[in-house]
């Protein structure tokens, strides 16, 4: 298996009751990335959902994992059709919710309704060669996660503070040449430096608060083309909006998240 599939295995113990493992591979700083959370959190769902691609999902963040020790993900199904199959889940360590997640699966192969495509482009930027790989140095934070996924930084946005706009665009795949699946697209909407990086520059810890990503269609093998902005910043919370493109220009998914930009210790 890849390092990604291995790093969110589950094992189930119990009616709805799923156990793993946090990897501090995935960390950003001394806490596990929330994609990574959600992530783990995805397995147990699609083992215990007839559908096989997470569609919808709603995550609302509690409290940081902790890295090298073992988690539970409590599923409650609450209900299957014929296209669309619905459940909740919690991600619990030490006795505490981590986070929670409402999630819809579907089949992303199967028409639902009529063929009409209404569509977002994907907007011109440098291939990845030519952009900038994301390091822990420019961010002024240690980053293992960087030994799992290379995400590649629109030269334009890979300064901090260096811009007058809250955006940040680039490129992401894993390291070890896993391709992207609808499984892994919720990770990537929450990989990158968040948004306010170019604008404000090194301000600390922005943790989500709660994350929505509607994921679109299946990938294509290859790169996976990102951009995220923030329009609306007050009083140290940010809302910021994500889009996903695959290596054919295919718009995969799109993302809203709620965090706080944090004052720089």
């Amino acid at each position: 298996m890849s390092q990604f599939d291995t790093d969110t295995q589950v094992t189930q113990t119990a009616d709805n009751i799923w156990r793993g493992t946090l990897s501090r591979e995935w960390n950003i700083g001394n806490n596990p990335n929330g994609g990574y959370l959600l992530s783990c959190v995805l397995s147990a769902l699609k083992r215990s959902l007839p559908h096989p691609d997470p569609m919808t999902l709603t995550t609302h963040y509690l409290r940081p994992g902790t890295a090298d020790e073992p988690f539970e993900v409590h599923v409650e199904v609450l209900r299957t059709g014929r296209t669309l199959s619905t459940a909740r889940a919690s991600l619990i360590q030490g006795g505490k919710a981590r986070l929670e997640v409402l999630a819809g699966f579907a089949d992303l192969q199967i028409s639902a309704g009529i063929d009409t495509v209404l569509t977002i482009p994907a907007p011109a930027i440098p291939p990845p060669e030519v952009c900038i790989q994301r390091h822990g140095e420019t961010q002024g934070v240690e980053l293992p996660i960087a030994n799992r996924l290379d995400v590649r930084l629109h030269p334009d946005f890979a300064v901090a503070g260096s811009t007058n706009v809250a955006k940040v665009a680039g490129w992401i795949r894993f390291l070890d040449g896993r391709e992207p699946d609808t499984g892994s697209l919720p990770l990537f909407t929450d990989t990158f430096p968040p948004s306010t990086f170019s604008l404000l520059g090194v301000v600390g810890w922005v943790p989500t608060i709660e994350l929505t990503v509607h994921v679109r269609c299946r990938p294509a093998p290859g790169w996976i083309q990102a951009e995220f902005s923030t329009e609306d910043l007050q009083q140290g919370r940010m809302i910021e909006s994500g889009r996903l493109w695959d290596s054919t220009g295919q718009l995969v998914a799109q993302s809203r998240q709620i965090g706080l930009v944090m004052q720089q210790s």
